[in-house]
């Protein structure tokens, strides 16, 4: 799936108390962990319907039957209709990806991340490029859809109001290293990270 996949060099990656260390993307996945990008993966030219459908075929291992067209799969396409009105997305789903508009976007590539029944969902600035007034609404659906269904999300961001207002733990990083592991009170107290990343002082 990624030809490009960088091979850890040391240390070891635990994930329910197994070693998943340079696995390949799709053993991982099957393992219960999935992620959606900052950059949108998402397929433009294909509807909103069939950009979930497809994750969910792929999950079930029903791509590539040559002699068993996608829209003869009732089970594939209920899950991705009730998948898409999770997100609030079913009124659009006969819409091509393409246009969308850009927070909607960005709630369809988690979606298809959902869609594959994750125990544990990464994601990479969920809110990039979206408006302020949009952000609310796309976090405001992500975690609701997390904690309802009780995954868990590893969020990476650098906007410090959607951190703050959804994290219910933050991890801080700086110049490549852990320097803070707390409550966002914990962490919005701490004055050495108030200097180092909000300028402050």
């Amino acid at each position: 799936m990624l030809s490009g996949v960088i091979r850890p060099t040391h240390g070891k990656i635990y994930f329910m108390n197994k070693d998943i260390t340079g696995l390949s993307p799709h053993k991982i996945v099957k393992m219960g962990v999935t992620r959606g990008f900052q950059l949108l993966c998402i397929c433009s030219n294909l509807t909103t319907l069939d950009n979930v459908r497809i994750a969910i075929l792929s999950h079930m291992g029903r791509i590539g039957r040559v002699f068993s067209p996608i829209d003869r799969d009732r089970e594939a396409y209920e899950k991705a209709l009730e998948t898409l009105k999770t997100f609030g997305l079913d009124k659009k789903r006969n819409l091509l990806a393409r246009d969308l508009p850009h927070g909607d976007k960005k709630l369809l590539d988690v979606a298809m991340a959902f869609a594959l029944e994750p125990k544990l969902i990464l994601l990479d600035e969920p809110t990039s490029g979206v408006s302020t007034s949009e952000k609310g609404k796309i976090m405001g659906t992500i975690e609701k859809v997390i904690r309802e269904k009780g995954i868990t999300a590893l969020i990476v961001e650098h906007d410090m109001d959607v951190v703050f207002s959804y994290s219910d733990r933050i991890l801080v990083m700086h110049e490549g290293r852990l320097i803070a592991d707390g409550k966002p009170e914990e962490i919005k107290s701490d004055k050495k990270i108030e200097s180092i990343l909000l300028g402050v002082g």
